[in-house]
């Protein structure tokens, strides 16, 4: 097991990161919320969860501790994978999804891409008391800025790699953009697209 990794930042994207390391090049997964905190970082160090199965093994990577914990215990429902884990914690911000399912707010946790009612409602069933015993505290994200442009592109690359439809992707973008004022930044662009995909 992976815990973490530490080293110098050699690429990074709204869904992954590539982490140097005596070396070798570490292709780590990252949800939104961490991309906010890691960004404009030369080095870096993420907690980690490596995903093994038959035809793959797969890391993830949190800023935080609490992140991390958060994924673990999403990932531990059945029906909600590494992959729809992170789509959560993407779409969503770890107070959000703590306050859903501690408030049975069934609506919110099926607004994210992937969830349907009756997975909904085995997370809350599943983390309800775990999340009250343990008390996460919510990461705090910073705002990134960019061109429209870049924006565009960034969040477009991001939605597809989270499997989200091309065109359903640019419309979902255009559409948030338009009612949008300038200063929405990249993150809240794909956690509204994420939404409205």
């Amino acid at each position: 097991m992976i815990a973490y990794v530490k080293g110098k930042l050699a690429h990074k994207d709204p869904t992954h990161v590539i982490i140097e390391a005596n070396g070798i090049g570490y292709y780590i997964h990252i949800s939104l919320n961490t991309f906010s905190q890691v960004k404009d970082k030369e080095a870096i160090s993420l907690h980690t969860y490596l995903h093994v199965r038959e035809d793959a093994q797969t890391l993830y990577g949190f800023a935080g501790q609490a992140e991390k914990e958060l994924f673990m215990h999403l990932i531990s429902v059945s029906g909600i994978g590494p992959a729809t884990g992170l789509i959560m914690l993407s779409s969503l911000s770890a107070q959000e999804i703590k306050t859903a399912i501690i408030n049975e707010d069934v609506k919110v946790i099926q607004s994210v891409k992937g969830i349907g009612g009756k997975t909904a409602q085995r997370t809350i069933l599943e983390l309800k008391d775990k999340l009250r015993k343990e008390g996460f505290a919510p990461p705090e994200a910073n705002i990134s800025t960019a061109s429209n442009n870049t924006l565009k592109q960034e969040a477009l690359s991001a939605l597809l790699t989270l499997g989200i439809n091309k065109n359903v992707a640019q419309k979902s973008i255009e559409t948030i953009l338009n009612k949008a004022d300038n200063s929405i930044n990249l993150e809240t662009l794909i956690k509204k697209a994420l939404q409205h995909a």
